[in-house]
């Protein structure tokens, strides 16, 4: 089999698989179907970086290291009837993830309005699955967290902050909600590491090097400039500001800010992961989760339809040369997700991860398509 081969994976076999391992690694099932759920919803969406690829080597991994606990003490440090602020203790960021936003979401529908802050969490998934969470509840969501520094300030070549994503959500009356995940910089690690697996060359404007300039070159060699301190990402706008680099520069900072200053959380160089002598170490990522109930103002039908009618004029806006549509926020997830009903393509190097985790678990119930 050819090593860009995806297979097909049925979602009811990749569900309960995944929730069998989280359970085999120590996590409880109730958890394990939380975890499972965020892991996949990445992979309904098609954004793979965050899905099945991250099932073994984000979280099993780090599991199996020690710097992540299977068990998810989820402590609320102090609590207002608007606010919180909770101490994940290094557990599984998906769980601290899911139950902060419904925190929120649960004083936004009682108050009008909810937010709730976290310390030592780990990697949470696709941000963009909490303010779902919220839009399908008739609120506006917003998240984003911090995460290990690799991306640079605007004039600067070292990397001091985390791809920091700002995700928002809108509730529509469409079949989709607008729901915006996105990374504040330019381009991220993992698109870098796919880009490398094919060959291609860095994208313009994706690095710059401790010159202050632009990195030109492959992105085999990108990964490696950054790892040796030679290179960093760019913030959205590339570097420098001509191109108006330091928009994304504010929004990072933004969303390195709400992650750490209101829950007095770690960030920057202390989310690396490695210790003083380079030893593996809980990350102690922070997190917000805002909600916004829209029936705390005109009520949530009237909210919308607003929202529905303002995303159907921006789409029917004039078209350029050879363009089929224009799209808004959250529409091509959607029609993503119909278009994989039957289940999840999974390439071969995450089929040889799933082996080996079948294998070690003892989970012979399970026998995959790639094996027929």
């Amino acid at each position: 089999m050819a090593n860009n081969e995806r297979i097909v994976l049925d979602w009811e076999t990749v569900t309960n698989f995944v929730i069998d391992s989280f359970v085999g690694y120590g996590v409880p099932r109730e958890d394990a179907e939380i975890c499972a759920d965020v892991l996949l919803a990445s992979d309904r969406r098609g954004i793979e970086s965050h899905g099945c690829n991250r099932f073994k080597p984000i979280y099993l991994d780090r599991i199996k290291a020690g710097i992540q606990n299977p068990v998810t003490n989820f402590e609320v440090l102090k609590e207002t009837e608007t606010t919180a602020v909770v101490d994940g203790h290094d557990g599984m960021g998906q769980v601290i993830g899911y139950k902060a936003m419904q925190m929120a979401i649960d004083k936004a529908k009682k108050y009008g309005m909810g937010m709730v802050v976290v310390r030592n969490s780990c990697h949470y998934g696709i941000a963009g699955y909490y303010t779902t969470m919220a839009a399908e509840q008739g609120c506006i969501g917003m998240t984003g967290t911090n995460a290990r520094p690799t991306v640079a300030p605007t004039f600067g070549v070292e990397g001091m902050f985390g791809t920091n994503p700002l995700t928002l959500s809108v509730p529509t009356d469409e079949a989709f909600d607008f729901n915006f995940d996105g990374a504040t910089s330019t381009y991220q690690n993992g698109k870098l590491e796919y880009y490398a697996r094919i060959g291609k060359d860095a994208p313009a404007g994706a690095l710059v090097n401790n010159a202050g300039e632009a990195y030109v070159g492959s992105s085999a060699d990108a990964l490696a400039a950054m790892a040796r301190g030679e290179a960093a990402l760019c913030t959205l706008g590339g570097p420098g500001e001509e191109q108006a680099g330091y928009k994304g520069y504010g929004y990072a900072m933004f969303v390195e800010l709400l992650s750490a200053v209101l829950q007095d959380g770690s960030y920057g160089k202390a989310l690396t992961g490695k210790g003083e002598n380079g030893e593996k170490v809980p990350f102690h990522l922070g997190h917000f989760f805002i909600a916004i109930d829209t029936a705390h103002f005109l009520g949530e039908e009237v909210a919308r339809k607003k929202a529905g009618d303002i995303l159907r004029e921006v789409r029917s806006a004039k078209k350029a040369p050879g363009a089929e549509r224009i799209y808004t926020a959250g529409e091509k997830e959607y029609e993503i997700g119909l278009a994989r009903k039957d289940g999840v393509p999974i390439n071969a190097s995450v089929q040889a991860e799933m082996n080996a985790v079948r294998d070690e678990l003892g989970l012979t119930q399970y026998k995959f398509p790639w094996e027929a």
